[in-house]
């Protein structure tokens, strides 16, 4: 961390290794929020406490799939003390989310079939603490129909890598006018709205990152995840799954 009265976040990336941190200091930023999906709340504690030190900090997050899989929303959050599984209805998993006082992130709003509708975030305007608004796998459009929909509900902004691939890592960052210098002060400025900037990258370099994490998104959701979800099985945060010990029931 630096020190000054200010604070690089890359909101949301998938990949964590040593190439990661390189990257994400060599991009001048002070924390990743790391949020693999399908992916145990330990095992992400894990990963992260591995891999953060005194000049980059690393905060484990959760996406959490809500819903039935057909259906699914995504939810991001931060500071969560006990495990929120996948697939839960998102009236359970916000409800959860509340109970730990979490940071609740919408990322990637409205985009697809797999985001918080502008319904949705006005349904739970009083749990979400911020609303994504800019998205390296976004068109254009849809960063504007994000930024309409933060102002409409009056939510702060952010933005994320969103990265999948390791060359994606600190394309895009949210810029804090504090500084934090633990996993538990970030979380509290996320809860107190602290005012912040989004930024990204630009110029060819920055388009050819975007197309090639657009692109990984349509294999990642066709074969990929076909094998991972029909034909590998239950899926290690299936509220379903034994480590669970039934505390979640039965998703449909």
């Amino acid at each position: 961390m630096t020190g000054a009265e200010s604070f690089r976040v890359d909101f949301h990336v998938k990949v964590l290794d040593e190439s990661v941190v390189e990257r994400a200091k060599a991009r001048g930023l002070d924390a990743l929020a790391y949020a693999p999906h399908f992916t145990r709340l330990p095992d992400v504690r894990e990963r992260a406490d591995r891999f953060s030190d005194d000049e980059l900090l690393v905060v484990p997050a959760r996406e959490v799939f809500t819903g039935r899989w057909h259906e699914r929303k995504h939810v991001l959050a931060l500071g969560l003390d006990e495990p929120v599984p996948d697939f839960l209805p998102l009236d359970d998993a916000m409800a959860a989310f509340d109970r730990q006082d979490a940071a609740v992130l919408v990322p990637h709003p409205t985009f697809l079939n797999v985001s918080l509708s502008a319904d949705d975030v006005a349904d739970y305007r009083d749990t979400i603490d911020a609303v994504e608004v800019y998205n390296p796998k976004h068109w254009p459009h849809h960063d504007r129909r994000a930024k309409a929909l933060s102002a409409k509900f009056d939510l702060p902004g952010f933005t994320s890598s969103y990265a999948h691939l390791r060359g994606t890592v600190g394309e895009a960052w949210t810029e804090f006018d504090a500084s934090f210098d633990s996993r538990e002060e970030l979380i509290d400025g996320l809860k107190r709205a602290v005012p912040r900037r989004v930024a990204h990258r630009s110029g060819w370099t920055h388009r050819l990152r975007r197309a090639a994490e657009f692109a990984h998104l349509g294999w990642e959701n066709s074969y990929e995840k076909l094998d991972r979800v029909l034909l590998s099985g239950m899926e290690p945060t299936h509220p379903d799954h034994v480590a669970y010990d039934d505390r979640f029931g039965v998703a449909d």
